[in-house]
C-alpha cells in the first residue's frame, strides 16, 4: 500500500526516527497504528459503561430513587465552596498568592529552587 503524508506527518516521523526510538517510518506508523486501535477499543469501552449507566439512573429515576438537578448542583456548589475556603484562607494563604512566575521555555524542567514556593 502506497499512502501520501501530508509534509507536517513526514516531518514528525522524521522527527521520531532522528531521536533515535524508531529506526524506520514503518516503525512509527505501526506504533500509531496500535495506539489508533487501542485508543478506540477504550472508546468503544467508555460508550458501553456510559449506556450501562444512563439504563441504570433511568431505571431508577422510574423508581423514584433519583435527585432533583437542583438539588445536586447546589450540593456540588456548596461541598467547591467549603473547599475552597480550606484550601485558601488567612491562616493558610496560598503559597502562590501574590506571586508571579514566568517562563521563557515553559517546556523547559523547572528547577528545585522553583518547587521550593509548593512546599
Amino acid at each position: 500500500m502506497n499512502i501520501q503524508l501530508k509534509p507536517e506527518d513526514e516531518k514528525f516521523i522524521q522527527a521520531q526516527i532522528a531521536r533515535g526510538k524508531y529506526k524506520n517510518p514503518e516503525e512509527v506508523i505501526s506504533k500509531a497504528l496500535k495506539l489508533l486501535d487501542e485508543w478506540e477499543k477504550g472508546y468503544q469501552n467508555w460508550i458501553e459503561e456510559s449506556r450501562q449507566k444512563v439504563e441504570v439512573a433511568a431505571e431508577q429515576l422510574e423508581r423514584g430513587e433519583g435527585i432533583d438537578g437542583e438539588v445536586v448542583v447546589e450540593r456540588l456548589r456548596s461541598k467547591l465552596c467549603q473547599e475552597k475556603r480550606s484550601l485558601v484562607s488567612p491562616t493558610n494563604p496560598s503559597p502562590l498568592y501574590s506571586t508571579v512566575y514566568r517562563y521563557d521555555d515553559p517546556t523547559e524542567p523547572v528547577g528545585l529552587e522553583d518547587w521550593e514556593v509548593l512546599q
